[in-house]
């Protein structure tokens, strides 16, 4: 089983990774952002030509912290959109048969009932940041 694990540096990445490195039935694919743009489409085209993953896991996201999101909120989610959008195309085209993407906790609502559920999305304010 080859699993891409993009965003394999990032906090929730890394630990991802740590945890499928102890079942060696796992080839792990990964590719840090020097060697593959995911905001190029055709890039990541390729590379998922070339690697051929079986299931995707999509933690990658330009990522800067509360100061940063404020400041350039247009960049982040420009870059945002062209990170998910191109990898979740492409293992659609991929015939991927799994795909897990996941998000910041500042999409959720600011005021979220705990534990967070799928169906509380877009019932409230978002954080701001």
């Amino acid at each position: 089983m080859k699993i891409f694990v993009a965003g394999h540096n990032g906090m929730v990445g890394s630990a991802i990774c740590r945890l499928l490195n102890k079942d060696s039935n796992i080839e792990l694919v990964v590719a840090n952002k020097n060697t593959l743009d995911l905001t190029d489409q055709n890039a990541v085209k390729k590379f998922f030509n070339k690697e051929r993953p079986d299931q995707v896991i999509l933690a990658a996201a330009r990522v800067g912290g509360i100061f940063a999101n404020s400041a350039y909120p247009g960049q982040f989610i420009f870059e945002n959109l062209q990170i998910q959008t191109n990898v979740i195309n492409q293992a659609h085209y991929s015939d991927i048969n799994k795909l897990l993407f996941l998000g910041s906790s500042c999409i959720y609502p600011k005021n979220s009932s705990q534990p967070i559920k799928e169906e509380y999305l877009l019932t409230g304010a978002l954080e701001p940041s």
